[in-house]
């Protein structure tokens, strides 16, 4: 079964998408780091959707309900490298990814997530 690697930094998970992202693998790597979260105690998540330069609404909720499924698990979630296109499809799909913070890229993503309460 295809997987997407989750790495482990302290208290952060980093999750870099560099495959196309279809629904079942969206699927899987939603249980997969939210089951990352609980094992390893983790405080914040960053993926970094930079290798993405198409985002369907069901990816985009995905990665918004992942957000929140973090959130209730007591982890932040910060978003990086989003391509303008995925940007501009998101806004016309009507996708808010509420509660999903945004960087434009890793070390800015890493400085949001160090600068809140981990």
């Amino acid at each position: 079964m295809e997987r997407i690697p989750i790495l482990r930094m302290g208290k952060l998970l980093l999750v870099t998408i560099q495959v196309d992202m279809h629904d079942r693998l969206a699927m899987t790597l939603q249980d997969d780091l939210t089951e990352r979260i609980v094992r390893d105690n983790a405080r914040g998540v960053l993926i970094d959707i930079s290798a993405l330069d198409l985002v369907d609404s069901f990816i985009g909720r995905m990665i918004s309900n992942t957000a929140a499924m973090a959130r209730v698990l007591d982890a932040q979630t910060v978003v990086v490298g989003m391509q303008p296109a995925v940007a501009i499809t998101l806004v016309e799909l009507g996708l808010t990814l509420d509660g999903v913070k945004t960087a434009l890229n890793v070390e800015k993503g890493m400085a949001l997530l160090g600068k809140s309460e981990l």
